[in-house]
């Protein structure tokens, strides 16, 4: 009996031993990690309700395995050797402690791997994304196959590396169009800066000194003044829109009263200059829409001035549609110019985009014209679309949202 129980003590401190070596040491990481993910889990619960109860039963279930295993995996080998010793004897005791011993090692062996695939492999590729991001590096990505709280940590990271892209990518964007707008502004002004100042220069200096000559002189320096003043009211306009500073007047206005007075007075102007121009209402009962009336003006006429500086010598042709489609109306307006090539109608609305440089420069377009028609109309809530076919015209769409009754 005394060597029975020399045994018994042998195998409780050896399975104690075996214990401490093992499962207390993981279960104090694995307990530890659960605590810092669920910590993290709660900020962002409203964003996984649906997930979380699943999840959660899953992650609590390892809880579970590892505080039942605990007493399980020391109380039946001893009662098992209790019975084996009992009925059976003392020399079968020795190979069932091999077996609970090798039985043992695969159950841990088992949970320190399913732990090592679940918690510990995904949080060290946590740890790499993290000092990826940290570096600069914002395309990085990490693979999910898993799905508990540390999948849903990674799924957020992964948002979190793609808005941080974006953003940089926005932002490299705005400085190469700031970068384009300075180029443009001082290729603009330098002709006509250049051409006044040598204008002036040769009249000071007595070079011309017939009357005529000096007047056709001074009506070109004020033609260059002009194109100069507009280019920078344009600048201006277009820099309060882009920084979102320019104000509006919202006001409820019917569509059809609206149009019908500002094509009137459009026909009346072109009218003077020879050019057919014509409004076509095909809304049946009056729509109410919440517009700025002046900047909608400013568009529709930065869309018409476009035309007639483009448009045909003679017999140039413009027509607009007021239509209502579905929850917006619709304005065409359309030319019989020379149309627009395929490959440079996505670029018209950028700003500084002549189609034709060259005839632009006798012009004097700024080539803001169509930007600041489009920050406009996009201000109010709606589109601008051009249509157009060479040699045959071009046909504006600008849609904007009606009001719900």
């Amino acid at each position: 009996m005394k060597s029975i129980a020399i045994n018994i003590k042998y195998l409780k401190e050896w399975r104690n031993k075996i214990y401490k070596k093992h499962v207390k040491k993981h279960d104090e990481v694995f307990e530890k990690m659960y605590a810092e993910h669920m910590e993290y889990h709660d900020k962002h619960a409203h964003l996984h309700r649906g997930h979380h109860k699943h999840h959660n039963k899953e992650f609590h279930q390892f809880q579970r395995y590892l505080k039942w295993l605990r007493p399980v995996t020391f109380l039946i080998p001893i009662a098992v050797i209790y019975l084996i010793f009992h009925f059976i004897g003392v020399k079968v005791i020795t190979i069932f402690i091999a077996v609970i011993f090798g039985a043992n090692q695969i159950i841990h062996l088992l949970i320190l791997l399913s732990l090592e695939k679940r918690i510990i492999k995904p949080i060290e590729k946590l740890q790499k994304g993290v000092e990826q991001i940290s570096s600069g590096n914002y395309e990085v990505r990490i693979e999910n196959d898993i799905f508990n709280e540390i999948g849903i940590l990674i799924h957020e990271f992964n948002d979190m590396a793609e808005k941080l892209q974006n953003s940089e990518e926005e932002k490299q964007e705005y400085e190469e169009n700031r970068k384009a707008l300075i180029a443009n502004i001082s290729h603009d002004l330098k002709t006509p800066i250049t051409s006044v100042s040598g204008y002036i220069e040769v009249i000071l200096d007595g070079v011309v000194t017939s009357p005529e000559k000096i007047n056709s002189y001074l009506k070109i320096v004020e033609s260059n003044m002009n194109y100069m003043n507009k280019l920078i009211d344009d600048l201006f306009l277009f820099s309060k829109l882009d920084m979102q500073k320019l104000e509006f007047k919202f006001e409820v206005v019917k569509i059809k009263s609206f149009m019908s007075d500002l094509m009137e007075e459009f026909k009346f102007t072109l009218g003077e200059e020879n050019i057919i121009f014509n409004f076509h209402d095909k809304i049946e009962e009056e729509v109410l829409v919440n517009i700025d009336g002046k900047r909608i003006y400013q568009a529709i006429r930065n869309i018409i001035g476009n035309a007639v500086k483009y448009g045909v010598v003679d017999n140039l042709n413009i027509q607009t549609e007021l239509i209502k489609e579905d929850n917006f109306i619709k304005i065409n307006i359309k030319d019989n110019g020379p149309g627009i090539e395929k490959d440079k109608l996505p670029h018209i609305f950028n700003r500084f985009y002549r189609v034709d440089m060259e005839r632009t420069k006798d012009l004097m377009s700024t080539g803001l014209g169509l930007a600041i028609a489009r920050e406009m109309v996009e201000a109010h809530g709606g589109s601008i679309h051009v249509y157009s076919v060479l040699n045959e015209g071009s046909t504006f769409v600008i849609r904007l949202p009606i009001m719900n009754s």
